[in-house]
């Protein structure tokens, strides 16, 4: 089976009805499309007012390593479509990060392999994220559970 893989970093916002719309369509006999939608959140140590989220990357370095990642979970899983879009720039708490979307003909491939997408963006995309609060900035660096996370699929 050939998927189709579609990957976009972008600064626009996304349409979540949209981008559904568009895999039931595209998608070879789905029986499910699994979809995650990030979003920004507050800080909880930190007074909301003046909250963001800077995310940095490298162009054409970033969209291989996620086409990269959406290929290795089509060679784990009977996918038909896999749609990945991740923004960059400043961001607001409760404004959309990312989009995992993964269509098959079984839900169970369609959960896995979003879920793994998700886990190795948090691990292995190569953005770099920059948190401000009120005055204070600083980088956000990744966490132990996110590797833990990703390391299950290894097994």
């Amino acid at each position: 089976m050939t998927t189709m893989i579609r990957v976009d970093v972008q600064q626009p916002d996304f349409d979540l009805a949209a981008e559904y719309s568009m895999l039931r369509d595209i998608a070879d006999n789905p029986g499910a499309i699994a979809i995650f939608s990030g979003l920004v959140r507050e800080l909880h140590d930190s007074p909301a007012a003046g909250q963001s989220l800077t995310l940095e990357h490298y162009p054409g370095m970033t969209e291989k390593a996620l086409k990269d990642i959406a290929e290795r979970a089509a060679d784990r899983w009977p996918l038909s479509v896999c749609r990945i879009i991740h923004r960059v720039g400043t961001l607001l708490p409760k404004e959309q990060i990312v989009l995992v979307a993964t269509a098959s003909a079984h839900r169970d491939a369609a959960f896995d392999a979003a879920r793994f997408i998700m886990d190795y963006l948090k691990t292995s995309a190569p953005f770099w994220k920059k948190q401000v609060a009120g005055a204070q900035d600083y980088w956000v660096e990744s966490r132990a559970s996110d590797h833990q996370a990703a390391a299950r699929w290894e097994k």
